[in-house]
């Protein structure tokens, strides 16, 4: 059975020449000759000679592929390919075991089989004939065989130049590899072991049942019952070994290991293959970025769609059942099927899932406190004291915000802006700010939790990492230094340290050259600004020009916008290599590139989205001078001022749109323009081969149609949440509605990306991983800096410590330690100081002399500062009350950041990171287990010495 397996996996004998048929037929001869006398003669284990045969088998294997390598056509020859037909290269020990069978024709219609029916399709490689790296595909392939993998080769249906080369895994090759790669398998069904409880308790919770059997079952949950393919076998599992097949549960050799793990299992053994001499020349992906091969992909598992109900007929496939209860739009309210996501695409995916739903279910809790908050704002409009001293100062006059154009205003002007403001600026936002930072912490710390369980569910928490290759990159570049791996011991590709630093100052001057060109795009923002709300107040629609400051706002965030979606393609314009080449130094391996990558690329893009708001919270109006003795840029343009209402209204405009246009033009770009591509190829192959060509196509066919992954992985899925989990919590005392729209986009992007994975984009590979890697930390930083950014917001953006500071010292409730609406009287004209003017600058003077308002010209007009008034000993000179202020703002800032960050560390005390139960559990399951190999092995044990004895042979008293 091992040598006619063996031979199987050799070439046809028709395609070699004479010579080397004479030579095959004595070698076979040679080797039948050289068995039988051993097994005939000798007492060896027969495991032993299955062993000796395999050795053999595969050595008469390779001798055959230098044959065909020499005397065997091209595998690229024309006359080898037909529309559909099996290729020279196909397995003949396949096509004479279905012989005088039934090929089950069902598998043969549904694309995922060999032309047998029988042997699964596990992997795809896609090249062109057309391309001239032939000879290193024939070396690739031929290997392959000699791996014991199993191969076939189609030409497209809608391209003749395009082949398809389809590789299966035998039994004996996936056992192989999954004890060499240690996956995890089931051999036992778990034993649940239950506390001791008290009566009483028992008591409680049989009245708790009783009551949730009243109300009705939750909506949320998926329902098991009407798809029992999610539940999944609840077993022990243990690194896969072939001594120890027997305590493993095999129901069906074809369907014991998973599709997922057998394509993983497929491409580990493609990257180690050699395709040329030299020790470099080996593995897949070098083969790719040659363009020896054009893609590489396993398959999905039929069509998404199915004329029959699910709940009916039930899931044609996991694909079918992945996308009726996760991709559909009519489950967006129904838990995620994680269980069902980890099997199909792996557990890196399903990772991703797995926290971006956690992050969207822990929103819920913020987006009700915001919006409690706004809520807030609204019943309390009528009773704000600030409000109404605006909307009622018709009497005070307000200088101009602009040169020239911008004429006087009445303060009572702005009290739509004035009302606006209170919404988002009351006394529930200092307390919203804490809670922010708390839950941020409470956020990462029971995600910690959360990804416990999972590991522990998924059999990643004793899993490490494998020693990585070496990128291919770095072999072509370091090739000639070598030293020796301390972990594996063989020579490898070496850095120097000097090249290293030298790579690294690059990196650095790449990054920080990529921010000073956003920097310049916000300094030309500013420039925009300032030019623009002259332009606006000379405009001749009213409309704009009585709001030449709103329009100025507005127009300026849209244009910021732009620029910001333009500097975000900078990693898809330039080719990969050149993205390398600034923004990481030459990695040794994938996950160092993918950690220098994901940090560089995400300190460009948060620069890139925060810079304008940064500069509106804490700069605008912050260093304009005062009226007369104006602050300019280059000595030319006036500095941009704050509203007469704030500057908090400026900061909720730039957030509230660049929020909303962001996660729109996003959730737009992901699902639109893979759809169109789609729809695009679905187009040509309707115009050449009508409606039912599609229908018609093998699954290969389609999944090649389909959009690929994109080059750099997850990266964009992350970043897009984790800057949208920066403006969520980073400006949030300005928006406090930022985590309700953060919440209603999560809900779509979930099933957006569920259904871009199911139905858009080609099979990913499934891919290991025990945590969502570097973007923790990142998380981490975030976290920290909100907590300062929303202490300098309270303090320096709003009004919150100057109202607190007049109430307490200034106002009428001075000294009685209160801070009710009723001390607030008087606040708006405390906050406002006189200018003389006649004090105005020439280039500063506005048109108008302000005889509208009073019927003379205007002596005095007011700003927004505590200054001393023009006949004061010091003209213009800072108050009393300013000091205070500033004062009061600092001490703000140092007692809310220690305070915060004094919660965040208790927190995070106070959480563990894994919890008890499962604790106990894996105690537990780890004695078990234990009990359970002991069991299973005395059990084998006892079975083959009552076989020995039952035999009547000899044998030696042994334990047991």
């Amino acid at each position: 059975t091992g040598f006619s397996t063996a031979l199987s996996q050799t070439p046809s004998i028709s395609s070699i020449s004479s010579e080397g048929r004479e030579d095959l037929q004595v070698n076979h001869l040679e080797t039948q000759i050289w068995i039988k006398p051993d097994i005939q003669k000798t007492d060896v284990d027969f495991s032993e000679i299955l062993n000796a045969i395999q050795e053999i088998a595969k050595d008469v294997n390779i001798f055959f592929d230098e044959l065909e390598g020499v005397n065997s056509p091209s595998k690229d020859d024309d006359s080898l390919l037909h529309h559909g037909n099996l290729t020279s290269t196909s397995d003949d020990a396949s096509r004479l075991e279905v012989v005088g069978e039934e090929v089950p024709d069902k598998n043969k219609i549904n694309g995922l089989y060999f032309r047998d029916g029988k042997c699964r399709i596990d992997y795809i490689l896609v090249y062109r004939k057309s391309n001239p790296q032939t000879e290193k595909r024939e070396v690739f392939e031929r290997n392959i065989r000699a791996e014991g993998l199993q191969m076939e080769k189609e030409s497209s249906l809608t391209n003749s130049d395009i082949i398809f080369v389809k590789l299966h895994a035998p039994w004996e090759v996936l056992g192989k590899y999954a004890e060499l790669m240690n996956v995890r398998m089931p051999f036992r069904r778990k034993i649940y072991y239950l506390h001791r409880r008290y009566k009483f308790m028992n008591r409680i919770e049989k009245q708790i049942s009783r009551f949730r059997g009243w109300l009705p079952r939750k909506p949320m949950k998926l329902d098991k019952e009407t798809l029992p393919d999610l539940e999944e076998n609840d077993c022990y599992t243990a690194p896969f070994s072939q001594q120890r097949i027997h305590h493993f549960i095999i129901h069906n050799k074809d369907t014991f290991f998973n599709n997922a793990t057998r394509s993983r299992i497929v491409h580990h053994i493609l990257q180690r293959v050699k395709y040329e001499e030299g020790k470099n020349k080996i593995g897949l992906n070098r083969l790719l970025s040659n363009g020896s091969y054009e893609a590489a992909f396993p398959l999905h598992e039929g069509s998404y769609r199915s004329k029959n109900s699910i709940k009916t007929h039930g899931a044609e496939n996991h694909r079918h059942l992945l996308y009726e209860c996760w991709a559909s739009w009519g489950v967006w309210y129904k838990y995620q099927p994680l269980d069902l996501v980890r099997r199909y695409f792996g557990e890196k995916i399903g990772l991703y899932f797995a926290w971006l739903g956690w992050y969207t279910g822990m929103l819920f809790p913020a987006a009700f406190i915001g919006l409690f908050v706004f809520l807030y704002g609204v019943t309390t409009l009528n009773h704000c004291q600030v409000s109404k001293e605006v909307c009622q100062a018709t009497d005070i006059i307000m200088c101009p915000i602009c040169d020239k154009y911008c004429p006087f205003m009445r303060l009572s002007d702005s009290c739509i802006y004035a009302k606006v403001t209170h919404l988002f600026d009351n006394g529930a936002t200092v307390f919203f700010a804490v809670f922010m930072a708390v839950w941020a912490t409470v956020f990462l710390e029971f995600w910690k939790r959360r990804r416990a369980v999972i590991a522990y569910d998924w059999d990643l928490i004793d899993w490490e990492e494998e020693e990585e290759e070496i990128r291919p990159q770095f072999e072509a570049k370091y090739s000639k230094k070598e030293r020796m791996n301390p972990i594996s011991g063989k020579p490898e590709p070496y850095q120097a340290f000097a090249d290293k630093c030298s790579r690294l100052i690059v990196s650095a001057s790449g990054i920080f050259f990529m921010i000073c060109v956003v920097i310049a795009a916000v300094f030309g923002i500013v420039i925009y600004r300032v030019v623009t709300v002259s332009t606006f107040a000379a405009f001749k629609w009213a409309l704009i020009r009585n709001n030449s400051q709103v329009a100025t706002t507005g127009t300026a965030v849209c244009i910021n916008f732009c620029i910001i979606m333009l500097l975000n393609v900078v990693k898809y314009v330039f080719p990969s290599e050149t993205v390398i080449i600034f923004f990481t130094e030459q990695p040794r391996t994938e996950s160092e590139w993918e950690n220098s990558f994901t940090l560089k690329m995400f300190l460009f893009q948060f620069v890139n989205l925060n810079s304008s708001t940064f500069y509106i919270a804490f700069f605008l109006g912050r260093f304009t001078g005062h009226p007369g003795a104006y602050l300019r840029l280059i000595n030319r343009w006036r500095l941009e001022e704050c509203h007469p209402s704030g500057c908090l209204i400026d900061l909720c405009m730039q957030m509230g749109i660049i929020m909303v246009l962001k996660q729109t033009w996003n959730n737009f770009m992901e699902l639109g323009y893979p759809l169109i591509q789609n729809w695009w190829t679905r187009r040509k192959l309707r115009q050449e081969y009508g409606t039912q060509g599609k229908t018609s196509f093998p699954q290969w066919e389609k999944d090649y149609n389909l959009q690929p992954m994109n080059a750099y992985g997850l990266f964009d899925e992350y970043l897009e949440m984790i800057l949208q989990f920066g403006f969520t919590t980073i400006f949030v005392a300005a928006f406090p509605l930022a985590p309700l729209l953060a919440l209603l986009n999560n809900i779509i992007e979930i099933r957006l990306d569920a259904y871009k994975f199911v139905t858009q984009w080609r099979r990913p590979l499934a891919s290991r991983a025990k945590d969502i890697g570097i973007w923790y930390g990142i998380l981490e930083g975030i976290g920290i800096l909100s907590v300062i950014t929303n202490a300098f917001v309270i303090a320096v953006t709003s009004d919150f410590i100057p109202r607190l500071v007049y109430a307490y010292k200034y106002g009428p409730c001075a000294g009685q330690g209160e801070a009710g609406q009723k001390c607030m009287v008087g606040y708006v004209n405390a906050s406002l100081s006189v200018f003389l003017v006649s004090d105005f600058e020439n280039r500063s003077e506005p048109t108008s002399n302000g005889s509208e308002f009073s019927g003379s010209p205007l002596k005095y007009c007011r700003y927004r500062d505590y200054r001393d008034p023009p006949h004061a000993p010091v003209p213009y000179g800072y108050t009393l009350q300013f000091w205070h202020v500033l004062a009061a703002r600092l001490a703000f800032i140092i007692v809310f950041e220690h305070l915060v960050f004094c919660i965040k560390h208790l927190i995070s005390y106070l959480i563990p990171d894994l919890p008890k139960d499962l604790r106990d559990r894996m105690r537990r399951e780890k004695y078990l287990i234990q009990e359970m190999m002991y069991e299973a092995e005395l059990e084998r044990l006892q079975k083959e010495r009552k076989e020995r004895k039952k035999n009547g042979k000899s044998y030696h008293n042994e334990w047991p």
